[in-house]
């Protein structure tokens, strides 16, 4: 059964207004099955099969001329010189809607887009499912907090009733075998495998360098390369600090969510859901969770990921910060059920700090929303209320 994804109506919008629309994501997103659902008229060609990556290659025009004026095209970054030719085309023919490009690495796609088709093309980020995604059609029970962290957001999970762990056994030996073999010259493929665990080790956590290259036995260039490649590919995101001039005292080191909660356990060796209880790291994994709601949230609705954190050199600290530009959105994440006011602590300073404060939130492990002192309790089911009324 197909679920419906949030960015539908916007990327149907896009491809009336732009060329080209380049559709990005980590592997196994669903970015194909979007398009063959929003454009189920146009031609659908995948450049992972070989001998049309070998036609798109050694005869562009001869390809292009074949596929016509109305075509999905997917995993594009396996031929990054067609581009130019597309961009020739588009200008050429002066239609929208010509290609939807699909594509799973950030590194490869980036520069060769931005060069080739800057004006051209709308960009569209499609990570795996959101919650609301996932659930809202549902009619069946919906599952406890940790399955669901357990399990994570990947659609063939649910689409063909996957084992996760074994899922994604599959999908991590998928990666390092053959996406970071041509993504970055790695030597010893084993090692960037522990470097993967290690970096899962610190997820939700102000990234030291130093600390993960001397576990992994690398050195620090090596470790921030690595960690931008993760990036790039989609496995993780380094949220920056946030901070003004008028505070000097802010960590400005980035804060490490691996975008899906399902591939963080199965680094850490979780092999079933009853893992989660009482594991030391199960806190992070929770606010990796919301961080990834709230940012699939707004690149669903085609905005900037704008999710920074904060904390000072005292150790004060708010866990996710919405920039507004005008205004921020400060959000406190506490997977446990009871709700306290010392959970407030860090919200009621960057209150009493900065005069540019907007709604401040806490999400929370519990099923109920409601208010308190000025402050939005949210349940982890309804993340998506953030968003919806912060981008109102």
């Amino acid at each position: 059964m197909y679920i419906r994804r949030d960015v539908e109506n916007d990327l149907l919008r896009l491809s009336r207004q732009y060329p080209v629309v380049t559709v990005t994501g980590p592997r196994q997103s669903g970015k194909t099955t979007l398009c063959e659902h929003v454009f189920p008229e146009y031609r659908y060609i995948s450049l992972e099969e070989i001998h049309l990556r070998e036609f798109a290659n050694n005869d562009p025009v001869g390809f292009l001329d074949e596929l016509g004026d109305a075509a999905v095209i997917d995993e594009i970054q396996r031929v990054p010189n067609l581009l130019s030719y597309i961009q020739v085309r588009v200008d050429k023919v002066q239609k929208n809607g010509n290609y939807i490009l699909t594509g799973s690495s950030q590194f490869e796609l980036s520069e060769t887009v931005s060069q080739s088709l800057v004006g051209r093309t709308a960009l569209v980020e499609l990570l795996p499912f959101s919650y609301s995604e996932l659930h809202r059609s549902r009619k069946s029970e919906k599952p406890g907090l940790n399955e669901t962290l357990f399990r994570g957001f990947y659609p063939r999970i649910f689409d063909q009733n996957l084992d996760p762990s074994e899922m994604y056994s599959f999908y991590v030996r998928t990666y390092l075998e053959r996406d970071v073999r041509r993504l970055i010259n790695v030597r010893d493929i084993n090692m960037f495998g522990n470097f993967l665990k290690l970096a899962a080790g610190r997820n939700g956590n102000i990234v030291n360098y130093s600390s993960l290259a001397d576990d992994c036995g690398i050195d620090v260039n090596t470790a921030r390369q690595w960690l931008s490649v993760l990036a790039l590919s989609y496995i993780l995101r380094l949220t920056p600090p946030y901070h003004n001039n008028l505070n000097k005292r802010v960590i400005k080191a980035p804060k490490l969510f691996f975008y899906d909660t399902g591939l963080v356990c199965y680094l850490l060796g979780m092999r079933k859901p009853e893992h989660l209880s009482g594991h030391p790291l199960a806190g992070s994994i929770f606010e990796s969770f919301v961080y990834s709601e709230l940012a699939k949230g707004l690149l669903n609705r085609i905005q900037t990921d704008s999710i920074h954190h904060y904390r000072d050199g005292r150790g004060r600290e708010v866990d996710l910060i919405l920039d507004k530009v005008n205004t921020i959105c400060p959000i406190e994440v506490k997977k446990g059920r009871t709700v306290n006011n010392h959970l407030f602590k860090g919200l009621r300073y960057l209150q009493s700090t900065y005069g540019n404060i907007g709604n401040s939130y806490l999400v929370y492990g519990g099923n109920e929303n409601y208010h308190r002192e000025g402050i939005g309790i949210i349940s982890w089911r309804e993340i998506c209320q953030i968003i919806d009324k912060e981008l109102e």
